[in-house]
């Protein structure tokens, strides 16, 4: 086997290893990145449904508080290369973003393609040196420092390797937690994985009637007393064998480790925009009054989607053809139950096979937060969703790969 010898080589050409190369060339160091894949950035150009949601507006306390009680891990991270800068970045590179909705960040391309193709510019022009279709089978360490690594083809050598290899999601874009063994292989911990930020599937069956309607301002609760504060909002959409949609990729990060544990999640749905009981039978009563001659369903349809009251009400037995003075007051006080909290009972999920991120990875205490080194092999460094570090829906993923890639670069 010939010899590379290299400053940095860097083990994944997605969002964080792209630019983890990008900033240590621009250092004048010789960089090489070493690709599985047949392409570089096949998950970045399936973010976000391909319109690349790159990052959010929060301010750096706020985003960090959104990844819980390890989210202060970014800080470092976070000074040299929050949204700002990631925006003033991608405008050096020939690529405009804008903020529709005032808080998340896409290309105005609303195109991956766009992102991809600077990227892609940007690595030529700094003369970074990638390899596609190799696969790294492990790295090479002597007396705690690292010194090189092994493809299925040839040997790579270098003093300073990063590990940007992600999680376990979407395996038919590569991943299959290489990272982890590596990191194993030289000592580091991993904790347990879960996959995260997929559709989830439930014991009910009544949702299939009602695919046709996506519903606004959803929030959804986790109804078991140890773990009521778990909670998501967004929009939801009902699916063939149970639910999907922004609100559903948020909650997914908080119940798939529940699931492992329990077998069963009982959740409650509140459907009405955040409407309490009292309000929502306040509503009601209101279109009553305009209309005390009409049936039940055209008042809950002023409320919520036809397919989706005419199923809530099936749920407490109340005839939809009914007018709301016919209507026991047992069968009143039930139906405004659940109008405000729909009851539903989550049982599974497609694995990592439909998951966006992992949730778990390498520890975090045994990487620095400072430089992203590891604290038990010299020249080793982690960036991005190999990390034990995951985010919610809205750019907050990309955006701590790109920061964490960016420090990582930059080999302090």
């Amino acid at each position: 086997m010939k010899q590379n010898n290299y400053d940095l080589i860097i083990i994944g050409a997605g969002a964080a290893g792209m630019i983890a190369a990008i900033v240590a060339s621009r250092n004048n160091k010789k960089t090489l990145i070493l690709e599985k894949l047949p392409q570089i950035a096949a998950k970045l150009k399936a973010t976000g449904g391909g319109r690349c949601n790159l990052t959010n507006t929060l301010s750096d306390e706020d985003f960090m508080a959104k990844f819980g009680r390890d989210g202060r891990f970014m800080q470092d991270a976070l000074k040299k290369f929050n949204h700002k800068q990631l925006i003033e970045f991608f405008d050096f590179i020939g690529v405009e973003t804008h903020a529709p909705d005032g808080f998340r960040v896409f290309p105005k391309s609303h195109s991956a393609i766009s992102i991809i193709a600077a990227l892609k510019d940007e690595l030529k022009k700094l003369n970074v040196d990638i390899l596609c279709s190799s696969k790294v089978q492990n790295l090479l360490e002597k007396e705690k420092h690292i010194f090189g690594l092994n493809t299925d083809k040839e040997s790579f050598y270098s003093k300073n390797i990063i590990v940007a290899t992600g999680g376990l999601g979407y395996p038919v874009l590569g991943a299959e937690g290489d990272g982890y063994k590596m990191a194993e292989d030289l000592g580091h911990k991993t904790t347990k994985l879960s996959p995260a930020m997929m559709p989830l599937k439930t014991k009910e069956t009544w949702m299939s009637n009602c695919r046709a309607d996506t519903i606004a301002k959803v929030e959804l609760r986790v109804d078991i007393k140890k773990y009521k504060k778990l909670y998501a909002k967004g929009d939801l959409i009902f699916t063939k064998s149970g639910i999907r949609g922004p609100v559903v990729l948020d909650f997914a990060r908080e119940i798939t480790p529940l699931i492992e544990k329990y077998g069963e999640v009982p959740i409650l749905a509140n459907l009405s925009k955040g409407k309490n009981e009292e309000q929502v039978s306040q509503f009601v009563k209101k279109e009553v009054e305009k209309d005390p001659h009409a049936d039940i369903l055209k008042h809950i349809t002023k409320l919520l989607p036809k397919s989706l009251s005419l199923e809530l009400l099936k749920l407490v037995d109340i005839d939809p053809t009914l007018t709301y003075s016919k209507i026991s007051g047992s069968q009143k006080a039930k139906l405004m139950s659940i109008l405000t909290w729909t009851p539903l009972t989550i049982t599974g999920h497609d694995g990592f096979k439909m998951a966006m991120i992992t949730r778990g990875g390498i520890s975090l205490k045994e990487i620095n937060p400072k430089t992203m080194q590891s604290k038990i092999i010299k020249g080793l460094y982690f960036c991005g969703e190999v990390m034990n570090l995951d985010g919610p829906c809205g750019g907050y993923n990309l955006q701590w790969s790109f920061a964490s890639g960016n420090l990582a670069g930059q080999l302090l």
